[in-house]
């Protein structure tokens, strides 16, 4: 993790956006475990600043500590979240009792998350951890988020989660993508392995919303801020169409993805632990059988080879640990 302070002295005054687009923005650039934060300096006549994803409950006080520093006394007005994965997420709690700031969810996703609606949230069905937190109202893609001076476009963005958001500063040319889209990349398209058929093609619909956008930077979810919009979007088309042509192939990617995220969380596994955890999780079942003809067993030697072949693991004394920082 490093700190990105994108302004000059931000938690102090609120520099001049004119002279540089990411001026007023402190971006956290967390491991994959965690999602980036990034925390949007108050202007002037602002009750405060506003922080955007609050990243993973394991580094929930981490969190909290990185936010405190960087406001340096300032007050936090709002917390919002692009969407409620758990990297996400997972830190709203922890930041909601240390800060006591009001939290804003994606559209429609208010009633969701005060009914803790695990169908909806999919945490269960994915192996994820995240502590309930209770909402204070949602996002309205009718209705700018005005943070820092700007106005933030809410804009809708399915694929990897059916009710994402990305916040566009149209005048800047800033784009909070989440996982929409990463300088290599986007986020797994769940909704393609849980049996919603269409997701890809929304994933796909989302990356043409953000072509007609005049995009000059991109704070992603995960990696670092980055402005080669055009490349960005070359590499995520590809990679749709490789999926599009192999659906077995997303599903083997999202099940080395999706364990490597659990073992970040776990830190490490024994080895003969392997199959029972598989097991646990609907969303391995599910893609073992249906999508990869896999029952637990052969999943697991499958997945322990891959990951080892790709050095994601390691295995000493029977202990699986992942191999890349949290």
């Amino acid at each position: 993790m490093f700190e990105r302070n994108l302004g000059s002295d931000a938690g102090h005054h609120s520099p001049d956006p004119s002279r540089d687009p990411l001026a007023g923005l402190t971006v956290l650039q967390r491991g994959w475990l965690s999602s980036n934060n990034v925390l949007i300096h108050a202007a002037p006549g602002e009750a405060g600043a506003v922080l955007v994803d609050a990243s993973h409950v394991n580094h929930a006080q981490q969190t909290c500590e990185l936010v405190r520093h960087a406001l340096r006394g300032k007050p936090l007005a709002r917390l919002v979240n692009t969407h409620l994965h758990s990297d996400h997420c997972g830190g709203n709690a922890a930041l909601k009792a240390a800060f006591g700031m009001p939290i804003s969810v994606a559209p429609g996703m208010l009633p969701v998350v005060q009914a803790w609606d695990q169908q909806r949230l999919t945490h269960d069905r994915s192996g994820q951890r995240c502590v309930r937190f209770l909402a204070d109202d949602e996002l309205s893609v009718a209705k700018p988020l005005i943070a820092g001076g700007r106005s933030w476009e809410v804009i809708a963005a399915p694929g990897h989660d059916p009710d994402s958001v990305m916040l566009f500063d149209r005048a800047h040319g800033v784009l909070i993508s989440a996982d929409a889209l990463w300088e290599n990349g986007f986020g797994i398209v769940f909704g393609e392995l849980l049996g919603q058929p269409g997701a890809l093609l929304e994933a796909r619909a989302t990356l043409d919303r953000i072509a007609t956008l005049e995009v000059d930077t991109v704070i992603p979810g995960h990696g670092r801020p980055f402005g080669d919009v055009a490349a960005a979007l070359a590499r995520a088309y590809r990679r749709i169409e490789a999926f599009e042509a192999d659906p077995e192939r997303m599903a083997k990617n999202a099940v080395k993805a999706c364990f490597i995220f659990n073992l970040l969380d776990l830190q490490r596994l024994p080895r003969d632990q392997l199959e029972a955890h598989l097991a646990r999780v609907p969303l391995f079942r599910d893609i073992g059988v249906r999508l990869l003809g896999m029952d637990i067993p052969a999943l697991a030697n499958w997945l322990l080879s891959e990951l080892k072949r790709s050095c994601a693991i390691d295995e000493r004394d029977g202990i699986l640990r992942p191999t890349m920082a949290a």
